[in-house]
């Protein structure tokens, strides 16, 4: 998703994941935040965690000269700490913490749970579950496969960003796809939010 002109007229650059547009868009729309831009990656890019330091590091290098700041809207999201010491080499600023699941819960509480058996969805995947789960797993040619990959849950936990009975009964239906007890978390948009609201 590219930023239009007139958002090119914005003081910040957001370079965030794509999967995390729809949430930001919400949160740039309700607070007023009319100096934020907006640019996403592709989230299928989590499917390769290895390729997102390199795309985030090109978006910064095409978009630098155009704004006055830029922050990334990842969290580490599997880059091994590689995505955080590329945004400081190039210095900007990112979302703290290894991933959405604990930036939406909120880093502290996230870390407390401690939750190694805890399969988790945000809107954006309970939406998407079958693009960015089912079908890139096999799961739908061999379902067969479906314990090997998940027989050490025991929870799928959906943390969710709004208040969406179709996404709740779609969130519950990918846990017993999966074989998974289910519970449902409203986080709001969490560590998210705050993060964009010092930009």
């Amino acid at each position: 998703m590219a930023s239009d002109p007139a958002a090119d007229r914005a003081r910040v650059l957001v370079i965030a994941c794509g999967a995390l547009a729809h949430e930001i868009l919400a949160l740039k729309r309700a607070n007023g935040w009319d100096h934020l831009a907006l640019t996403c990656l592709p989230a299928i890019l989590h499917n390769h965690p290895d390729r997102i330091t390199p795309a985030v590091r090109d978006a910064v290098t095409r978009h630098r000269a155009h704004y006055e700041r830029i922050f990334v809207a990842y969290a580490d999201c599997g880059t091994g700490g590689t995505l955080q010491t590329a945004c400081a080499e190039m210095g900007v600023e990112m979302i703290a913490g290894p991933h959405c699941y604990a930036f939406f819960d909120g880093l502290d509480r996230f870390a407390a749970r401690d939750e190694i058996d805890a399969f988790y969805l945000t809107d954006f995947l309970a939406r998407q579950f079958d693009a960015f789960v089912w079908e890139p797993l096999g799961l739908d040619r061999h379902p067969q496969l479906r314990d090997m990959y998940f027989g050490h849950y025991r929870t799928l936990v959906y943390l969710a960003q709004t208040d969406d009975p179709a996404l709740d009964r779609h969130a519950q239906d990918c846990a017993r796809r999966l074989g998974l007890a289910y519970e449902r978390r409203a986080t709001g948009y969490g560590d998210l939010a705050t993060a964009l609201a010092g930009v």
